[in-house]
C-alpha cells in the first residue's frame, strides 16, 4: 500500500448556509459555490478539478444541533494570524491562538458560528 493522503472531501454541517458562507468567505477571503438544489442546501469550497487538492462543502441540516465536534479540519494558512484577526469579526471565536507544533509548524483552533471546531496550519 502506498503512503498517500486518503483525505479528499469534508462536510461541515451548519444551521444556516447563508450565515456560514459569510463566515468562511470572510475569514479565508474565498468565494464558495452554491450546489444545485437537488443536492440540498450546500456550498462548496474552491478547488482545482485537475489538481490533487482536498475540498469539501458546507451542508445545511434542518436538525442541526450546535456542539463542539471531535473532528477538526485544518485549513492551510500562511501564518495563522491573518485568519485569526478575522474570526471574531466574522462571528466566530478563537479557541486556541497560534501555537508551535515544533518542526511541523504552527496551528490555531477556531470555532465557526455554528460551534464547529476548525483548525489552521502554517509553517511560518
Amino acid at each position: 500500500m502506498k503512503n498517500v493522503n486518503p483525505v479528499n472531501w469534508f462536510d461541515i454541517h451548519v444551521s444556516n448556509l447563508k450565515n456560514a458562507k459569510e463566515f468562511y468567505e470572510t475569514v479565508f477571503n474565498i468565494k464558495l459555490v452554491d450546489f444545485p438544489a437537488e443536492f440540498g442546501k450546500q456550498a462548496g469550497f474552491p478547488f482545482d478539478p485537475k489538481g490533487m487538492n482536498i475540498t469539501g462543502a458546507l451542508v445545511e441540516k434542518e436538525d442541526f444541533v450546535s456542539r463542539n465536534n471531535n473532528t477538526i479540519i485544518y485549513f492551510e494558512s500562511k501564518d495563522c494570524i491573518t485568519e485569526e484577526r478575522l474570526v471574531e469579526k466574522a462571528g466566530g471565536k478563537i479557541i486556541r491562538s497560534k501555537m508551535s507544533i515544533g518542526e511541523f509548524g504552527f496551528v490555531s483552533i477556531l470555532e465557526d458560528r455554528d460551534g464547529n471546531s476548525i483548525g489552521l496550519h502554517s509553517m511560518e
